[in-house]
């Protein structure tokens, strides 16, 4: 029973504040209209920041790296790898004398051909530096002698010869591998770049 009458006294005398005190009603609806008027500037704040930062992006230069995947030619000469050209150098190893004739031997280039397709490819490509040097032209930059010297004993090459030595420094110390190739196939290989 003294629970009811407590709770009785209590609604009576929030009733008879509100009646005696007409701006308490008025202070709590207007603490509701407040609230109501911050979440409509609150959601439109938000909705600006979305539509703003969502508008037209412009982009600026930054100094530093850039990572450009458009392909471009790239002209194997010898002014943009470092090594010399030099056709007086014959290298190292058994080949001495090679004469090329005017015209090409088509049947020696075919053989060629199928052997470079073979076993060069991994690391060479006709017009583009991969990870030994493009070889369109090569005896523009190199003898014969000195080529078939480098296929068929590119070992004792890369330790002797001063040309051998700078191409591996220009190519990252990216050994050429014997192949164990014959006079025979590197003078076929040889009259295939001759066809680059």
């Amino acid at each position: 029973m003294l629970k009811i009458s407590l709770k009785l006294n209590c609604t009576l005398f929030k009733d008879s504040a509100t009646r005696k005190n007409p701006y308490l009603s008025r202070s709590i609806d207007s603490q509701h209209l407040n609230y109501k008027r911050m979440r409509k500037l609150f959601t439109l704040l938000a909705l600006s920041t979305i539509i703003i930062s969502c508008g037209e992006k412009k982009e600026e230069k930054k100094e530093g790296f850039e990572m450009n995947r458009a392909k471009k030619e790239v002209k194997a000469e010898t002014a943009s790898e470092g090594v010399p050209v030099d056709l007086d150098n014959k290298g190292v190893g058994p080949i001495t004398d090679v004469t090329f004739s005017d015209a090409i031997n088509e049947e020696m280039a075919a053989a060629g051909k199928e052997k470079f397709q073979a076993i060069c490819t991994a690391c060479h490509m006709a017009e583009q530096r991969m990870i030994g040097p493009a070889l369109k032209g090569v005896f523009e930059r190199r003898s014969p002698e000195w080529v078939m010297n480098m296929i068929i004993n590119p070992d004792k090459m890369l330790k002797e010869d001063p040309i051998a030595k700078a191409l591996l420094k220009e190519y990252n110390n990216a050994i050429m591998l014997n192949q164990n190739l014959k006079e025979e196939d590197a003078r076929n290989l040889a009259e295939y770049l001759r066809t680059l």
